[in-house]
């Protein structure tokens, strides 16, 4: 590609005009020194104007650099440097360029705009709508961009949202402005807009990385980690050394389970910024699934403040500590990620078992108690409360807790509910009617409260207002399915998932379609998240189950394997649900051992039992499998499918009288599946 110098100098530096481009092409020609390094030096310069204009902006950088160190004292070489750092995001490394092009006789008039950004990306938004307001008419275009995103970074996002939206509809090719525009409508939940606004910046100025990046984004939050992919090889197809892409590109490829090619895209990212924190955080991680803790430790160590706070950072430092021993450390990072993710369930069962570690009972049950009242409240987490209770010398509620943790069946998934006071909440509601950040807990309260037809009403009318905000669907979905109106539920959450198809979405939107009748639908759902996240644990467990539950005893294998491997051998219910799948698949041997290292973990969970009493039927081990199984039944005297494999290993065994009693209970559940089967067994 052959540079256009006009089109180059006017994207770098923001200018327009003629007249304009002839100044500058004049500076580049007449204003050399006479050495023999200004040759060099303006060969240099081309050089970084044609990676720029390619969108290789790392190399625009390094030929920018190199131009500088031709000619250390020419000042457009210095700016044109100090553009390459900031379309780069390198605030203070473009403020020193900024600096030394003045110095070195640039016109500082010609500079506002680039001082702004500047500022822009070392926080200073105040600072950065100073220098935009500064700048001459000829370079407003690009001052106006940086000056809408310094307003909505100083926390008027509306008004920077509107400065943008008037910029792109008078400058629809502007992809900068989309990329704003767009950056900003997903931090404000509007992904509809901010979609919407990457496609555009795409059109635009489809070399951009950071138009092909922000793309890659909404992607992946969009339809999925796997779909994202390709944007992202796009982005650094065109800038191959561009740092934030890398370390994006690193990050979605060790969620979605390709740990081979996230340490090699990681390991590129700390080839171009050597003692990245972020680089170093991901290293971390992969360490951490692997088991390796103390080379976590070790590496997380290096990050330095470079992470501190980060959320993630947080929950990795908390886990890598716990599996240490440091539970008093660990604790200090989880309470502190807890408090600024209250919802965070992981966060909070890891805590707990910290603060019981720590012979800290109370605090351990008042971390765990809202996650365990929820209605699908895992067996880990009442564990946990059952742990904390006991201790305090609550053994009625470790009881009823112990109970629910050894029930075989799980409620719905449901939204955690807010602490504070419904009145404070409605207050805060009506203040900024219409806003889903103020909307979305008072309507919880109110449909925690059984207020339903208010929560309903009210969810209705926040996600009218906010056509684009998934949360706003979300919550509307929730209401409905309190409501016990599932059909409307599951079409609120299906437009939910048009535009933010994560976890949390797609549990509501398969649970809401199986209830409402629709599994077919839910089934596809459910394939389509996992095609796009192959390393979901929740998605793979789901699948496992409707796998098993269908007959499809290889297919649920396979998944659960997977399952498997990412977990881990400690989780009980994973190891039962393999052993029923090998047994339905006539691999008993396999199914015996599976069954049995469940039940050496959790011996008083029902499933877990009936999972051994099966295995060992299915081995020929009759005499073993009858005392197991009669454990399971009187642990889950109502369960249907336990009920119906003791009337089937009472009939192996020759006692007709307990299989007709079992097979007669399992028909008591209109639910159970086997009816033929069943009745048959009774008949004389």
């Amino acid at each position: 590609m052959t540079c256009n110098p006009d089109r180059s100098i006017r994207a770098l530096l923001g200018m327009g005009g003629l007249a304009i481009v002839a100044g500058m092409l004049a500076t580049i020609g007449g204003a050399l020194p006479a050495r023999a390094d200004a040759a060099d030096a303006r060969t240099r310069l081309a050089q970084a104007l044609t990676h720029y204009e390619a969108g290789h902006w790392t190399q625009a950088r390094e030929a920018a650099q190199a131009a500088t160190a031709a000619d250390p004292k020419w000042g457009l070489a210095q700016a044109v440097l100090a553009r390459t750092h900031l379309v780069l995001g390198e605030g203070v490394a473009a403020q020193g360029a900024i600096d030394r092009a003045v110095a070195d006789g640039f016109d500082p008039q010609r500079i506002h705009q680039l001082r702004a950004h500047a500022r822009l990306l070392q926080g200073d938004a105040a600072g950065a709508v100073t220098e935009a307001d500064k700048t001459p008419a000829r370079y407003r275009p690009y001052a106006d961009r940086i000056r809408a995103q310094a307003v909505a970074a100083g926390g008027n996002v509306a008004a920077g949202l509107n400065a943008l939206e008037a910029i792109v509809a008078r400058a629809p090719q502007d992809a900068a402005a989309w990329v704003a525009l767009g950056q900003i409508r997903m931090s404000a939940g509007d992904m509809v807009g901010a979609v919407n606004a990457a496609a555009a910046a795409v059109r635009a100025e489809p070399s951009s990385p950071d138009a092909l990046r922000l793309r890659a984004e909404t992607v992946r939050v969009q339809y999925g980690l796997v779909a994202a992919l390709p944007w992202f090889e796009a982005a650094l197809k065109r800038d191959p050394y561009g740092y934030d892409t890398l370390i994006e590109y690193a990050a979605t490829l060790g969620d979605a389970g390709r740990a081979s090619a996230m340490l090699d895209a990681v390991r590129r990212a700390m080839a171009v910024r050597p003692g990245s924190a972020q680089g170093y955080y991901l290293q971390a991680v992969l360490a951490a699934r692997a088991g390796d803790y103390d080379t976590a430790r070790s590496i997380l160590d290096k990050t330095g403040r470079g992470v501190a706070g980060v959320p993630g950072a947080l929950l990795l430092s908390g886990s890598i500590d716990l599996a240490q021993g440091n539970e008093g450390q660990a604790a200090v990072a989880l309470r502190e990620l807890v408090a600024r993710q209250p919802t965070n369930v992981t966060a909070r069962k890891l805590l707990a078992l910290a603060l019981l570690k720590s012979n800290a009972a109370q605090d351990a049950l008042d971390y765990i108690r809202p996650a365990a009242v929820r209605g699908d409240a895992d067996s880990y987490t009442l564990t946990l409360a059952v742990r904390a209770m006991e201790r305090l010398g609550d053994r009625a509620g470790a009881a009823a807790m112990l109970d629910r943790a050894a029930s075989p069946g799980r409620g719905r998934s449901t939204a955690f509910v807010p602490d504070e006071d419904l009145a404070m909440l409605a207050e805060d509601a009506r203040l900024t009617p219409g806003d889903p950040a103020a909307a979305v807990p008072y309507i919880r309260a109110l449909a925690a409260a059984g207020r339903n037809v208010e929560a309903v009403a009210s969810a209705q009318r926040v996600a009218v207002a906010n056509p684009g905000a998934p949360a706003a669907q979300l919550v509307l979905g929730d209401t409905l399915s309190a409501a016990g109106r599932m059909g409307e539920a599951a079409d609120a959450y299906a437009r939910a998932a048009a535009t933010r198809f994560d976890e949390a979405t797609m549990l509501r939107l398969v649970d809401a379609r199986d209830r409402a009748g629709q599994r077919p639908q839910a089934s596809a759902t459910l394939s389509l998240y996992l095609a796009q996240n192959p390393a979901s644990v929740a998605a793979l467990r789901l699948a496992g189950q409707w796998q098993a539950a269908a007959g499809d005893d290889d297919a649920a294998i396979e998944t659960l394997e997977r399952l498997r491997a990412l977990v881990g051998d400690g989780d009980a219910a994973v190891l039962a649900e393999l052993a029923n799948a090998y047994a339905g698949a006539g691999q008993a041997g396999i199914a015996q051992d599976y069954a049995a290292a469940a039940y050496r973990i959790a011996p008083a969970n029902p499933l877990v039992a009936d999972a051994l009493g099966w295995a060992l039927f299915a081995n020929d081990n009759i005499g073993a499998a009858i005392p197991v199984m009669a454990k399971a039944v009187r642990i889950a005297p109502a369960h249907a499918g336990i009920r119906w494999h003791m009337a089937q290993i009472a009939a192996a065994a020759g006692d007709r009288a307990v299989a007709a009693a079992n097979a007669r209970a399992a028909l008591a559940d209109r639910g159970f599946a086997d009816r033929a089967a069943a009745q048959a067994l009774i008949a004389p």
